[in-house]
């Protein structure tokens, strides 16, 4: 199979999930520096008005343009979804690399903790605690990131069970390495390929919840504008003004979707049992 500069198959489904990922984080990053008009400016002489050469996407019930929030709304959505896949991926990792290589009580208690909160699902957990913690852009940071630390707890115990045990470790300890210096040189570089393919798909989980919470009024708070609380307010104008739901949705639709070829293609390159495939 031919491969890209990146190492990833140069497959159709690769190609288009590099492009849409690529046109997103350009978006996110057009999005803080600059957008054609004040994402919070209000206009009520110019309200409702459907898409044209003014207002490439139209404007919503308060006269703002809807391509600025959506530029806007990219770069916000995109930050939180980074900051969250980053804190989840970096404890998660730490946590379970400590519990599937120290094992004893220390597994014990990472095991019963990590099972209390996969017993709940994610948006579940993150709305009870947003509720206690208010709506703002670091409460759903830290909500959503514990939500998701435990999926990557999970991975990174496992693949260091299998690995505790490997001639390259027992070399090391025999050699006189210290455990720390054994997890992080030999079994923490070895746990970076699964938790790679988990943080691609954990980055789409991260910002569909965003946008659900978001939508659900806890996500962060108006007038700053996010693709989720884009949609809430459309509800009340789907027959009136249908692009004010329809943008927004496609925005998110079409960022999952590269975001699953992506991580496809991410698995095929490193998981060594799709490469032999």
């Amino acid at each position: 199979m031919t491969r890209t500069w990146f190492g990833l198959p140069a497959s159709p489904g690769a190609l288009l999930g590099g492009l849409l990922i690529g046109v997103l984080l350009l978006a996110a990053g057009l999005g803080m520096v600059w957008t054609p008009y004040d994402p919070l400016a209000i206009d009520f002489r110019a309200r409702l008005q459907p898409p044209g050469p003014e207002h490439w996407l139209g404007t919503d019930e308060f006269g703002r343009d809807v391509f600025s929030r959506a530029l806007a709304g990219a770069s916000t959505s995109v930050s939180i979804s980074l900051f969250t896949v980053a804190a989840a991926t970096v404890a998660g990792m730490l946590i379970g690399l400590a519990a599937g290589y120290l094992r004893g009580w220390t597994d014990r208690i990472v095991v019963s903790i990590t099972d209390a909160l996969l017993a709940f699902p994610g948006i579940l957990l993150a709305l009870g605690l947003l509720a206690v913690l208010g709506a703002n852009k670091y409460g759903i940071i830290l909500a959503l990131a514990l939500a998701y630390t435990p999926s990557v707890v999970r991975v990174v115990r496992s693949n260091v069970f299998s690995l505790r045990e490997t001639g390259f470790v027992e070399a090391s300890r025999v050699m006189g390495n210290g455990e720390l210096f054994t997890m992080a040189r030999h079994v923490l570089p070895n746990c970076i390929a699964p938790v790679t393919v988990l943080a691609t798909g954990m980055f789409g989980w991260v910002l569909l919840s965003e946008s659900a919470l978001s939508f659900l009024g806890l996500g962060v708070p108006p007038p700053a504008p996010t693709w989720g609380n884009m949609l809430a307010a459309s509800r009340p104008y789907m027959s009136q003004a249908p692009w004010l739901g329809i943008y927004p949705g496609l925005c998110i639709a079409l960022t999952l979707l590269g975001i699953n070829l992506l991580g496809d293609a991410v698995r095929d390159r490193l998981d060594p049992r799709m490469r032999r495939i």
